[in-house]
């Protein structure tokens, strides 16, 4: 029997029949389209290609942080419920979500000494955090304690290795998540963006493709060079923003790898997909500790930090 309780975000963009169990809470990340406010349900309520229809008709969506009252809704919960409980969130580098978060555990912990209340920063976002809540539901079943739980994310955190290929930067930088001059450079050169999710959970620029096509291969590359060995089936994440056709080709250039890659599809949901827009592609896998692409000069500022 699980010996913890899980609360995981929206921002995860897994199927909700995935994460729909008992002892895992979905918080719901706010959004805004066409002047009209939405929960981020995981397309419960809405399909991805009307989602993202609306955004290519010109519609702007704009999302913020879950609020302060839903998170006091959902931490008192788990406090009165007496089982000890693990938040996995949204990453830090890419949302004020994961401080909101700690602060109001806090105060929850204050009315209720006994309990015992975590929150993870995943420093990960979409089908990357994905994959980590993915494997945490199964570690969960396995009977790690919610002490446990916490070591095991914070660890597994760094080896959650993806990439993602957008149509442009523009929502990107609308959104504040990278810096207008990448944007500017990004349209100049008329290429298709890849992006990866750095070890301090921010979005960092990894190349360019010419093309949908090359970058559809480039990432099933960034797979064949980055994936963990293993002798048993791996299970690798495609996530798209209402781009089945690319998302196929990526499956399949992935079976041509190797025939043990079990493939979940996800769609990207309406917070993330504000941000990225339609077309969206993404690869996420297992593999090397990304703490080890950091530069010589930001391990010593880490090890200065007390950091690992």
């Amino acid at each position: 029997m699980p010996q913890c309780n899980l609360i995981i975000d929206s921002c995860c963009d897994l199927p909700a029949e995935l994460v729909d169990r008992e002892g895992v809470t979905l918080l719901k990340f706010p959004y805004i389209m066409d002047d009209e406010s939405f929960d981020d349900d995981l397309f419960q309520s809405l399909t991805a290609q009307e989602f993202y229809d609306a955004m290519r008709a010109g519609s702007q969506p704009s999302t913020s942080q879950v609020s302060v009252p839903a998170l006091t809704e959902v931490l008192t919960a788990a406090a009165e419920s007496g089982v000890p409980t693990v938040y996995l969130c949204f990453s830090s580098g890419l949302s004020g979500s994961y401080d909101a978060a700690v602060l109001v555990r806090d105060q929850v912990a204050a009315q209720y000494p006994d309990a015992e209340l975590y929150v993870v920063d995943t420093h990960l976002a979409s089908v990357a955090e994905g994959l980590l809540v993915y494997e945490a539901l199964q570690q969960r079943e396995k009977g790690l304690t919610a002490e446990e739980m916490v070591r095991w994310a914070e660890e597994a955190r760094y080896f959650v290795n993806e990439e993602f290929m957008v149509e442009d930067l523009d929502a990107l930088r609308r959104g504040g998540r990278i810096p207008g001059s990448v944007a500017v450079a990004g349209a100049a050169l008329d290429v298709k963006p890849l992006l990866v999710i750095a070890a301090d959970g921010t979005l960092s620029l990894s190349g360019v493709a010419r093309g949908r096509k090359k970058g559809i291969r480039a990432l099933a590359d960034y797979h064949a060079k980055h994936a963990a060995p293993s002798g048993a089936a791996e299970c690798v994440v495609i996530g798209h923003a209402d781009a089945p056709k690319d998302a196929a080709r990526l499956k399949d250039l992935l079976a041509k790898e190797s025939d043990s890659i079990l493939v979940l599809e996800c769609n990207i949901g309406p917070v993330i997909g504000s941000h990225v827009g339609p077309g969206m592609v993404a690869v996420v896998f297992w593999g090397g500790d990304k703490r080890e692409e950091l530069s010589v000069a930001d391990r010593i500022a880490r090890k200065v930090k007390g950091g690992n």
